[in-house]
This record gives structure tokens, C-alpha cells and sequence, in this order.
């Protein structure tokens, strides 16, 4: 069993998932609106252009996600995407890049868990929380 996060946006998971790829160095493997889906023909036209399903990989792990139809959008809440990075540079680097525009709830710092832990909730809205372990005694 593998588990993966499906993020919702509201109009804005194209740009979601570039800034991702970017900030993530993974690589978009499929992004496909409502309007080159077999069900465009029973899609409004001014939906068109919303994201019907993306798929980002990253390392051998997938983050999908999908523009949700407008009535049924709601903010994220409750959860948050959790990066385990092993290497302090790279956590650092994530950690900078995905606070591009972003509400920084805990700054990237060392914890008596951690060589690095910091939490933010990005510019579109996801909550992320990066973790660099200290090594287990």
C-alpha cells in the first residue's frame, strides 16, 4: 500500500503544481484540464480550464491533485504535507523555496527532534510541514 496526498484548489492547481515541481525538483508527469477530458462535452465551458487531475512525481513519490468543482471547494484544514528530507542544505532549500508568498507558522529551525523542522501554509493555501531527523541514538 502506498499512501499519497490528493490536494483541491479553487481555479489555481496548474500554477500549484508548477511552483511544486519547481520547488520540489520533481517532475509533472500528467496535467489534464476538464476540457481535453472525455467528459468536456458535459463540462461547463467556463470550467474548461480548470484542472481535472495532475500528477507530480518526486523522487518514487506522487503528489496528485485536481482543480475541485467550485461549489464543492473548501479551504484546506486539518492536515498537512509532511517532507522527511535527510540532507540539512536540501530541507533548507524546500523549506525556502515553498515560502515564496507563504505564511511561515513555525520557521525552519532545530528542535529536540530534529536538525531542522519548519511549517508553513504555502501561497495557494497547502499546509507543509518539512522535517530533517536527527539521527536515533
Amino acid at each position: 500500500m502506498k499512501i499519497s496526498p490528493y490536494l483541491a484548489f479553487n481555479g489555481n492547481c496548474k500554477q500549484a503544481f508548477e511552483f511544486y515541481e519547481k520547488s520540489l525538483r520533481g517532475k509533472i508527469v500528467m496535467m489534464m484540464t476538464n476540457g481535453e477530458s472525455p467528459m468536456a462535452g458535459q463540462t461547463p465551458p467556463d470550467q474548461h480550464n480548470r484542472i481535472m487531475h495532475t500528477s507530480l512525481l518526486v523522487g518514487d513519490q506522487l503528489i496528485a491533485g485536481a482543480d475541485a468543482p467550485p461549489q464543492h471547494f473548501s479551504k484546506p484544514q486539518g492536515f498537512c504535507v509532511a517532507l522527511s528530507i535527510t540532507d540539512e542544505a536540501e530541507a533548507e532549500r524546500v523549506f525556502g523555496a515553498l515560502s515564496e508568498g507563504a505564511t511561515v507558522q513555525m520557521p525552519l529551525q532545530e528542535t529536540f527532534w530534529a536538525k531542522r523542522f519548519g511549517m508553513l501554509i504555502d501561497q495557494f493555501g497547502t499546509p507543509w510541514m518539512v522535517n530533517c531527523e536527527k539521527p536515533m541514538p
